[in-house]
Order: structure tokens, then C-alpha cells, then sequence
């Protein structure tokens, strides 16, 4: 790993490990915020999903969404399945910026703006996490593995047909 990464992902994380310690303090008031959020979420989770249980209290849907970035972050932080954990941040992410910075809702100029900016930090870091979850590291990744095994199999199933036809002209030469 060379030191940009080392250095970067836990600067990356470490937002999100404090961010997850404070919602794991605040959590009421937290969820009170989150419940518009997570009402539709949890509906269309049980709509299009209903084998997955889920809880549709928001103060519980707080907590595990802390505790899911505290993992997650410490998992970045100790570069441990990296683009997974960026991923599992990014996706949790978008839910805790339309509940907590919905700027447009508010009616104080100062409060608007001041959500505006985190809501706009928030995007910002989204940004970051979706660079961390598709850095290969200079090592391919599946896709371009994946269009590698088909392209070398359709060249091998080639000369495969080639040899075959050269064996069976042998085959038809010795035959007569």
C-alpha cells in the first residue's frame, strides 16, 4: 500500500468514526430527525424485500446505522477490506444527509446555510468514499479480469477449432 493510502483512508474514516460516537451519544433527538427518512426506507424495504427483517423504529435504525459506520470506518481507517467498507460508509451516508442537513426545510438564513455547508461536506465525502470503494490499487479489478478470462478463452477456444480442423484433414489424408 503505498503512503497516500495509508495516510488517506483514515483520514477519510475518521469522520465517521466521530460522527458515529455522536450519534451513538444523541441518538433520540437523532432519531426524531431521522424518522422522515427512515419511514420510506423501511416501507420499501419491507415492499420490495419482505424476507428482511427490519425494525421500523427510528431510534434503533440510528443506532445500527452508528454501529455500522463505526465498523466501517475502523475497517478503513485499518485498511481492512477496504472497498467494501467504503462502500457500506458511502450507502449509509446518503440517508444521514437527507436527515441531518435537509437545508431546504429550514427558515433561518443562518441554519439554512450552515446545513447547506454540511449537507455540501457531506456530498464532498461521498465523493471520496466512491473513489476509495473503486481504488484497485494499480491491480485489476473484476471487470477488467473478467474481460480478460473471456477474451483469452475466446482466443484458446480458436486455436482449439484450428487444431481440430488440421487434425481432422490428417485424419481425412490418412483415411484414403
Amino acid at each position: 500500500m503505498t503512503l497516500i493510502r495509508r495516510l488517506a483512508r483514515p483520514m477519510l474514516a475518521t469522520t465517521f468514526a466521530l460522527g458515529a460516537v455522536e450519534a451513538l451519544k444523541n441518538s433520540k433527538p437523532l432519531a426524531e430527525k431521522a424518522q422522515p427518512v427512515t419511514d420510506p426506507i423501511v416501507k420499501t424495504v419491507r415492499k420490495t424485500a419482505p424476507q428482511v427483517p427490519i425494525t421500523s423504529d427510528p431510534h434503533t435504525l440510528v443506532l445500527v446505522n452508528a454501529g455500522v459506520q463505526l465498523v466501517a470506518s475502523a475497517a478503513l481507517a485499518t485498511d481492512r477490506f477496504p472497498r467494501v467498507s467504503a462502500t457500506v460508509l458511502a450507502a449509509s451516508l446518503v440517508p444521514t444527509t437527507i436527515a441531518g442537513h435537509a437545508f431546504w426545510e429550514e427558515t433561518d438564513a443562518e441554519a439554512k446555510n450552515n446545513q447547506r455547508l454540511a449537507f455540501a461536506k457531506n456530498v464532498s465525502l461521498l465523493g471520496g468514499l466512491i473513489l476509495a470503494a473503486v481504488d484497485t490499487e494499480g491491480k485489476p479489478g473484476v471487470a477488467w479480469r473478467a474481460q480478460r478470462a473471456a477474451r483469452d478463452l475466446r482466443r484458446e477456444a480458436g486455436h482449439v477449432g484450428t487444431e481440430a480442423k488440421l487434425q481432422s484433414k490428417l485424419v481425412a489424408a490418412k483415411v484414403r
